[in-house]
């Protein structure tokens, strides 16, 4: 079976607004699953240059889907094989939430394969 991969990546600067005040990182950071075509996230990796934690939050149709608390300075590496089809159509988009006030950047890499 072919398949196609798909990646969301860069590193993002941004100020934060709170954590309960999660948004869009970059424009660049969404992805529609084509038509015919379902989707599955591979895997997530982010780093974090504040000294403070941040999320970095995998959004479905407007809901959160996935969080990935990232530490002060730190990275994660979160596999996510399998874990759950993208139906043609759908939207993700990669969202923050970092203390208000502070800026930094964000590292993030996220892996799609469409089948």
């Amino acid at each position: 079976m072919p398949s196609t991969t798909r990646f969301l990546q860069g590193i993002f600067p941004f100020t934060g607004q709170g954590l309960d005040a999660p948004f869009l990182l970059d424009p660049a950071l969404t992805y529609q699953v084509p038509r015919g075509v379902t989707a599955q996230p591979v895997y997530f990796r982010g780093g974090n240059t504040l000294d403070e934690m941040i999320c970095v939050i995998l959004v479905r149709g407007g809901n959160p889907m996935r969080y990935f608390p990232i530490g002060a300075k730190g990275d994660v590496h979160v596999p996510l094989r399998v874990i759950e089809d993208l139906l043609a159509d759908t939207r993700v988009e990669l969202h923050v939430a970092a203390p208000d006030g502070c800026t930094g950047a964000a590292v993030v890499d996220l892996g799609i394969v469409e089948i």
